[in-house]
């Protein structure tokens, strides 16, 4: 088989790494790609959202597969055009995209089919939402309806700073995502991030994850893309995971076949692990980003057929569960390296070093998130999270062990990291005394 991965971020190169392991595929190729990827297979320079360019790039390669990673392209109908082209694809069509694409739309869902979430409104204006606002308490939940990047999720403390959000927001803080917000009340728990490769119909569940989105340490500051992550999540018990897929999954996909959108692909289902019993936080159409790195660098057997059998659909449940990977999973974390100033402004074009040293390390790999190659043929930064190095071990001790060890590898004087990812599950770890750790909730 020869494999297309459009994308260009950590998670992209970690789908195109552990797809390439596999004795069914010949070829990966990637769109655009990273200099991570291009090492896997070649690289076509193509931007992800180019859907023309990209329907062409297929019709020339031919692919046997098709993975789209990110969102937004997903959102903006590529799968649909591939499938019209006759090429299976492993993602869902821009109609069940919505269920990322549009906060409102998985809420809706979500309300209609009982799938237990937290208390919402939609608004479009500031005299809904303060209204809407007067029934919360402190703190609250607002999300732009729209795709943001990851970015569009405000907890603000104080009644004072939600009002400061929502006006910002729907003055266009985030562009045409926020033209519409979706106001939420405020979960309590822990959080877990589950991922269901489906046909529509039927599911296979891959081990649960935990990730970051704070930028800084104790769960602190703006939110991001994720800051790191690890798996398996050990909140995650067989019983929590049997009425997850009772009360969440089952429904959500039975809800997506009845209004005519049955969703294809993977399936990010982000949980509040709260007093009343798991509740969904979001839906993403795709894997996350940094949890891809950890369930590719975990899983001991191959994703592929699963994958094939997700983009073309035709298996009884039980086939279907036969192709799921084996070979067990073993515990892995992934720590971001990211530029100084993001999520915000930051500057391009500093060099890395040291990549090469970190990868040789026992167990490290390092996927490259935001990377591009210099006038000198070295490695520099391009993006906001730019590294992400990623390690499995026999335990989750060792999995951050190592992966710290490649974090401290890396000579990058520019970026930042989090030295607390997994901090609720590292039994060597002590929270340095300069860090206060918010109360656990929504991120």
């Amino acid at each position: 088989m020869n494999i297309l991965i459009i994308g260009s971020g950590g998670r992209e190169h970690a789908l195109a790494w552990k797809i390439s392991q596999s004795p069914l595929v010949d070829t990966v190729w990637s769109a655009p790609g990273s200099p991570g990827m291009n090492e896997i297979g070649p690289c076509f320079d193509l931007k992800a959202n180019d859907i023309e360019g990209l329907c062409q790039l297929v019709s020339q390669l031919e692919p046997d597969l098709i993975v789209v990673g990110p969102e937004q392209p997903l959102a903006d109908g590529l799968a649909d055009r591939i499938r019209g082209m006759g090429f299976d694809v492993f993602g869902p069509s821009a109609a069940a995209a919505r269920i990322e694409a549009s906060k409102g739309f998985s809420k809706d869902l979500m309300a209609k089919y009982g799938v237990p979430t937290a208390a919402y409104q939609r608004v479009t204006n500031f005299e809904a939402a303060s209204k809407f606002l007067d029934t919360l308490e402190a703190p609250y939940v607002l999300k732009a309806d729209g795709l943001a990047a990851g970015k569009g999720v405000v907890i603000a403390k104080t009644r004072q700073d939600a009002d400061i959000a929502a006006k910002s927001m729907l003055a266009g803080q985030f562009g045409d995502a926020s033209a519409e917000l979706v106001i939420e009340e405020f979960m309590t728990g822990e959080e877990a991030s589950v991922f269901v490769l489906t046909d529509g119909t039927n599911a296979v569940l891959l081990p649960a994850a935990q990730d970051h989105k704070r930028a800084y340490e104790g769960d602190k500051g703006p939110n991001t893309g994720g800051m790191g992550a690890y798996a398996p999540a050990p909140v995650m018990t067989d019983e929590l995971t049997q009425q997850i897929l009772e009360t969440i999954i089952e429904p959500t996909l039975a809800g997506m076949r009845a209004e005519g959108c049955p969703f294809q692909g993977v399936l990010y289902v982000g949980l509040m692990m709260t007093d009343e019993g798991p509740k969904v936080v979001e839906y993403n159409c795709r894997f996350g980003d940094p949890e891809c790195q950890v369930l590719m660098m975990g899983l001991e057997g191959d994703i592929v057929p699963i994958i094939l059998a997700s983009s073309t659909g035709g298996y009884s449940a039980t086939d279907f569960a036969r192709l799921a990977p084996g070979g067990g999973f073993q515990p892995a974390a992934t720590v971001v390296m990211a530029t100084k100033g993001y999520p915000d402004d930051y500057p391009k074009g500093s060099t890395l070093n040291g990549v090469t040293t970190a990868n040789r390390l026992e167990g490290v790999k390092v996927f490259h998130a935001g990377t591009d190659i210099d006038a000198d043929g070295g490695l520099m930064a391009v993006g906001g999270r730019v590294l992400n190095v990623t390690a499995k071990g026999q335990t989750l001790d060792q999995a951050f062990q190592r992966a710290y060890s490649g974090v401290n590898a890396i000579n990058w004087p520019e970026g930042f990291y989090r030295r607390d990812i997994g901090w609720r599950v590292r039994t060597d770890f002590e929270m340095p005394a300069d860090v206060e750790t918010d109360e656990p909730g929504e991120a």
